[in-house]
């Protein structure tokens, strides 16, 4: 060994230690949503850690507390690549990992068109939910003013009765008097 001659393979030769990363990268195929990188000063996150939790509770048909923090992890980054995501959570979502990753980048990319960093999907619902509520109320008040227009009548009807029982009772008494 004379003269800085090394005899072998350098890592870069050496395929155990080829990037796996960029060999599955190649490999796999993903999403077309995942083409996109996700610009995540933009998304609110607050908004999506719900979401992310509820949606792998769902998948898995547990809580892993462990995945949905990793998750969490992997998207703090500024610029979040999508395939390189997809690949790191594989292992624990299995065939759930392509369904879950493209509705999660579906939803991110919307967050990132909006000014307020939440998903249109998300906006959309709650306004939906709040008509709901609206339309529940205002049946509710239509309700109950047609239930107090109703007590109102019987009400008026009773004092009607009743002046008109007074009244025939006057008539009678001046009828006998009359005699």
């Amino acid at each position: 060994m004379s003269g800085g001659f090394f005899r072998g393979t350098s890592a870069d030769q050496d395929t155990r230690f080829s990037n796996k990363q960029a060999k599955l990268l190649k490999s796999q195929k993903f999403a077309p949503e995942l083409e996109h990188l996700v610009d995540m000063t933009k998304v609110n996150m607050e908004v999506m850690r719900p979401w992310i939790t509820r949606k792998v509770t769902e998948l898995l048909g547990f809580e892993d507390e462990v995945l949905i923090n990793f998750i969490h992890g992997l998207l703090d980054a500024k610029k979040v690549n999508g395939k390189e995501v997809q690949i790191q959570i594989t292992g624990f979502m299995e065939k759930n990992t392509g369904k879950f990753m493209k509705e999660l980048w579906t939803l991110l990319l919307s967050a990132q068109k909006n000014a307020s960093g939440v998903p249109q999907q998300f906006l959309d619902a709650k306004e939906e939910e709040l008509l709901k509520k609206k339309a529940e109320n205002d049946r509710i008040s239509t309700e109950i003013q047609r239930k107090k227009d109703k007590e109102s009548k019987e009400i008026m009807e009773e004092r009607l009765k009743k002046l008109l029982a007074s009244a025939i009772i006057w008539v009678h008494v001046l009828y006998l008097k009359l005699l």
